[in-house]
């Protein structure tokens, strides 16, 4: 936990888990409403009834307190996928990815355009909702390298952090090719995987076509 994170969570102590929740979730319906311009310290401050300077003195800034309640309005995706194979790893993570798109694509948009205009917002998410998906990802790749599944210096690895995460984030201007777990599945196998040298096996549980039931 950076020096940062750990400060501001001492700070939130003083908060009632549920008082933190009521804020986090006056905050999520103000983004939901009006984007990111929308919330004011002052707008949520009058929403839950809370003195201003209690959010100043808990989260310091907006792009704080904005941040801390997108990354409890979700799950973290890649976070404890381990399923013994990087084939299994990335099809999991494409699964559990396109059955949270809507939700988490909805409050990423509210946020997008502002992720550019303010470089303090771009670094709080950064460090809280980001960096913890592409340190989960990283993770899955560097047991397949010790597990002789993929070569150390393969230059695809890099890229699969931001392929995985573009994939998630475009869904907007591709709605309808990028709306299922199907569609995911299919990148992950026609895409990730060729692009790291690794040859995707059946699943054990499917079926070939013209094969006979066994009796």
């Amino acid at each position: 936990m950076s020096t940062h994170a750990a400060t501001a969570a001492a700070r939130r102590s003083k908060l009632t888990p549920e008082r933190e929740a009521e804020l986090y979730e006056a905050v999520i319906c103000l983004l939901r409403e009006g984007g990111y311009d929308s919330v004011t310290m002052e707008g949520v401050a009058a929403r839950t009834k809370c003195g201003k300077a209690t959010l100043y003195r808990q989260w310091g800034t907006k792009p704080r307190l904005v941040t801390a309640a997108l990354d409890k309005a979700r799950c973290t995706v890649f976070t404890g996928i381990d399923t013994g194979s990087l084939v299994g790893d990335l099809r999991e993570a494409a699964r559990i990815a396109a059955s949270r798109r809507e939700r988490d694509a909805e409050l990423m948009e509210a946020v997008s355009q502002a992720y550019v205009q303010h470089p303090d917002l771009r670094a709080a998410l950064r460090e809280t909702v980001i960096a913890p998906e592409i340190a989960a990802l990283d993770e899955m790749l560097g047991r397949a390298v010790a597990r002789g599944e993929l070569a150390a210096d393969n230059p695809a690895r890099g890229f699969v952090a931001p392929c995985f995460m573009g994939m998630l984030r475009i869904e907007r201007l591709f709605e309808d090719r990028f709306a299922d777990a199907e569609t995911m599945r299919t990148f992950v196998d026609a895409v990730l995987l060729p692009a790291l040298g690794v040859t995707p096996e059946p699943d054990d549980q499917e079926t070939p076509p013209d094969a006979e039931p066994e009796v």
